[in-house]
């Protein structure tokens, strides 16, 4: 099965899997788990920040971070398509009484540095209090300009707000760039970064920043109920794709670009966009059906709508580029 859906069908290399195995184990939420925290050191020294914690999932360290930040009744500016507004289920409103302020998106997946500015609130009982600037690189895997984050987290500064980064696939945007993990994380008090993704462990995020923050953000998974005991086999699996398998995004970014050009090439489909390891097709509507069935029958496995995204990862070879060119040939040529 070719699987196009997203990165997070990566499954865990071999390798991988070895150093699972082979993990020294303990009760983290005892903070016995050597594994854990040698994970934890390890990554807080790579993104330059004081505490690293580990967290079974993005949306609940992006939740956490947002929970420490914030409080009832504060608010936090986010983009109208940020992964912490829109597909995170709500989770600050409903858990935390954190107020989302979304504003809307540049072309480039930015936030306007005046529409960022005009959605902070004056110190009035009327409003919310406006306390975190969130934002998330990469996005639409566009990578996100770095002299702009500073310029929008020196704005946050400014008026007294803390900042967040999402760095679900901020790995991407380190490579893309051949920037180092610390220079992208510097601007932001907190980043949460995932390993489920284009690096392939089966499951684990991780929050870091100061050590006051990530403290509250430990009592917080607590009560999220992200308390894991024996996860030195989790940390393990992430520990081993920081350590090993980075620099394999660049060919995914290059299997990327070379599948859209492809598909540029032929009739009837779109390509909106490419960046990093994900594209974004425009597909006719009468072929919607059709078209999603026709792959299906050739183990390509797509979510076909108006806009489709297509993610390339390490999973898929150039062998398997070359399938999918080749399928969405034969569908147009009848």
């Amino acid at each position: 099965m070719i699987d196009l859906r997203s990165d997070t069908v990566t499954r865990p290399s071999a390798a991988m899997r070895d150093a699972m195995h082979a993990a020294p184990l303990g009760d983290d939420v005892w903070g016995d788990d050597p594994s854990v925290a040698h994970f934890e050191d390890a990554l807080a020294e790579r993104t330059g920040k004081a505490a690293a914690l580990l967290f079974p999932s993005g949306t609940q360290s992006n939740l956490a971070a947002l929970l420490a930040h914030c409080q009832r009744g504060d608010e936090y500016i986010a983009g109208q398509q940020a992964h912490t507004y829109k597909y995170e289920g709500g989770g600050a409103a409903v858990l935390g009484g954190i107020q989302p302020q979304p504003v809307e998106h540049a072309e480039d997946g930015s936030l306007p540095l005046e529409r960022i500015r005009a959605a902070i609130k004056p110190d009035d009982f009327h409003f919310a209090r406006t306390r975190l600037l969130a934002l998330e690189n990469t996005i639409g895997g566009r990578v996100i300009d770095a002299d702009y984050m500073h310029q929008a987290t020196a704005l946050a500064r400014e008026h007294g707000l803390a900042t967040h980064l999402d760095g679900a696939r901020l790995f991407n945007a380190a490579v893309a760039t051949d920037t180092s993990l610390a220079s992208l994380c510097a601007p932001f008090d907190t980043v949460s970064l995932c390993f489920s993704k284009g690096l392939g462990a089966p499951m684990g995020s991780a929050l870091v920043g100061p050590q006051a923050l990530i403290d509250a953000a430990r009592r917080w998974r607590k009560m999220l109920g992200g308390g894991m005991r024996q996860s030195g086999i989790i940390a393990a699996a992430c520990h081993y794709a920081l350590d090993h398998q980075v620099a394999d995004l660049a060919a995914d970014h290059r299997r990327a670009e070379r599948l859209a050009a492809g598909l540029r090439s032929l009739p009837t489909i779109e390509v909106l966009s490419q960046a990093t390891n994900m594209l974004f097709l425009r597909v006719p509507e009468p072929h919607i059906a059709p078209l999603r069935a026709w792959l299906a029958e050739r183990e390509i496995l797509i979510e076909v709508l108006y806009d489709t995204r297509l993610v390339v990862h390490r999973d898929l070879d150039d062998a398997a580029i070359d399938a999918i060119l080749a399928a969405f040939e034969e569908y147009l040529a009848q």
